[in-house]
């Protein structure tokens, strides 16, 4: 079975990992350091801040910015849930909006109508490797005041031009063992703010910069050391793990029949921690492609509003149309580096082997002009 995901680990990882273990400092330390200052100059940021996860990231982001009962924080419904809760851990509320049909991710003209005087961020979710679109919604939040946290978890070295996917606002990143790059388990955020930068560390330290003087409430979100050691070992691996991911979604775009290929703005370096594809009758999909020999997975099968828990806060009767078509269509496949070609074509093969079965999927809607869809 081609696995939907299969984490690179090498030699690099495990010596430096060896070395924190022989150091005897194995918490949050100069491993650490190093690899906040490494990721914040792979982002193209000022400071970086290290965490024990990307849903730690992204409640960080939120409570370095004040973010709390009362306000509210406008995001989407198609993510992981991680998105939405680290709103509700704050005390605030999640406002949702629906995403663009096209590329996935937080529909800009639609963010206007969703501003309340109790507005305090906008939260955009860039998806499967494809940036938000960042440019029009910093303009948005600059202009009605809001702060702008982008949850980059599946974007590490994506951008809009020349600027990377964590450059506006706070980026936050996820290095879960199956993301871009991985510590094992891990977060970063990135700013230019060094302000709230400082804030934002001493939040993650029990509100220490002095050991055992307390300022402040805080929290334990430290990264170890043997994390960040594999973030060091993964951290220049990541470029050739990103064209490799690219050089697979070329040939997928090209080859493959009968589904929606992934819609790239024309802007927009996409890295593709998921390849993505549109099809008809998606289970029965799944389960042929697992007869072939292919793994697939949905992200995501239930939109976060209709989650349990937050049914269980009055969600659930909202109507966004794309998110709910989506949620019924999409079917990941595997994209990650390890592929080889033949592995490739096989998962090519047996896609389109598939879609002839089951019957093609054709897209509803034509493309942006100076856009392009394979």
């Amino acid at each position: 079975m081609i696995p939907i995901a299969r984490p690179q680990l090498g030699t690099e990882e495990k010596e430096l990992v060896w070395a924190v273990m022989d150091s005897g400092s194995l918490a949050q330390g100069a491993r650490v350091r190093e690899f906040e200052e490494q990721f914040a100059a792979l982002i193209g940021t000022e400071h970086a801040v290290a965490t024990s996860s990307g849903t730690t990231a992204l409640h960080l982001a939120l409570l370095g910015y004040g973010i709390g009962p009362g306000d509210e924080v406008i995001t989407v419904p198609f993510t992981f849930i991680a998105s939405a809760n680290s709103v509700l851990y704050t005390g605030a509320r999640p406002v949702f909006v629906d995403i663009d049909e096209r590329d996935f991710t937080m529909d800009p003209a639609l963010v206007e109508a969703a501003i309340t005087p109790r507005t305090r961020a906008i939260m955009p979710v860039s998806l499967y490797g494809q940036p938000a679109r960042m440019v029009e919604l910093a303009e948005i939040a600059a202009r009605r005041g809001l702060e702008l946290i982008e949850d980059a978890c599946q974007s590490h070295g994506a951008a809009i031009g020349e600027r990377r996917s964590g450059t506006w606002g706070v980026g936050t990143f996820s290095f879960y063992p199956t993301k871009n790059m991985t510590t094992g388990e891990g977060g970063i955020l990135t700013t230019d703010d060094g302000e709230l930068a400082e804030r934002m560390r001493l939040l993650r330290e029990h509100g220490m910069k002095v050991r055992y003087h307390h300022d402040i409430v805080g929290y334990n979100f430290r990264m170890t050391d043997i994390a960040a050691a594999i973030g060091l070992g993964q951290i220049g691996k990541l470029a050739g793990y990103n064209q490799r991911r690219r050089e697979i979604a070329a040939r997928y775009d090209a080859e493959l029949r009968g589904v929606v290929t992934p819609f790239v703005r024309a802007d927009v370096t996409h890295v593709y921690h998921q390849y993505t594809v549109r099809v008809r009758a998606r289970d029965a999909f799944a389960e042929a492609l697992r007869s072939r020999g292919v793994g697939s997975a949905i992200y995501y099968p239930i939109p976060v509003h209709r989650q349990t828990p937050f049914v269980a806060r009055g969600y659930g009767g909202e109507s966004y149309p794309v998110t709910d078509r989506l949620t019924e269509e999409v079917l990941s496949i595997p994209v990650h580096p390890s592929l080889s070609d033949d592995e490739v074509a096989t998962v090519i093969g047996a896609v389109n082997d598939t879609a002839a079965e089951l019957g093609a999927h054709e897209p509803e809607t034509e493309p942006e002009p100076g856009r392009s869809v394979p």
